[in-house]
């Protein structure tokens, strides 16, 4: 195995996508945020005075896809042609199951850019809900599905 982000010399090198092929290509991450049981309500609510907390991640998590290859350094700018970014309230488990996928038609994939909608997704409820919860724990962000490229697809052991 070897790393594709860095040259024969060991120094950091954007990958050249120049020759490969213009494929479809789709990935899906997700992540997860704990909180006390009163948080989640207060969300299921509408009754955070910051607003719509899961609107607002929502829009937090696609507007970060967008930025990626401008906070990740060796990430390719790409046109993304779809971007969603869905929640799902566990009140049994008092959590915030976050998912995001991310689709496109390009030379390289989304992996990236969809670990970082659901990265920024679950740091913006963090962010409006931190006054009321300290104890919140963001985990679990991690693709679950790759398809297209070369490399061909692939889905997460479950």
């Amino acid at each position: 195995m070897k790393l594709t982000h860095t040259d024969e010399g060991g120094k950091a090198s954007m990958v050249d996508v120049t020759d490969k092929s213009v494929t479809s290509r789709t990935a899906v991450a997700v992540g997860k945020v704990w909180m006390h049981a009163d948080t989640l309500q207060l969300i299921i609510d509408n009754g955070h005075k910051k607003g719509d907390v899961l609107a607002v991640a929502r829009i937090a998590g696609i507007q970060a896809a967008k930025q990626t290859a401008g906070l990740i350094p060796l990430c390719h700018p790409l046109a993304l042609t779809s971007i969603k970014v869905n929640f799902d309230i566990n009140m049994d488990n008092q959590c915030i199951d976050i998912e995001a996928v991310c689709k496109l038609a390009d030379k390289t994939g989304v992996e990236m850019e969809a670990l970082t909608a659901v990265s920024v997704a679950a740091l913006t409820i963090y962010d409006m809900c931190k006054a009321v919860d300290k104890n919140m724990v963001i985990e679990g962000v991690k693709v679950i599905e790759k398809t297209g490229g070369k490399s061909g697809d692939w889905c997460a052991q479950r």
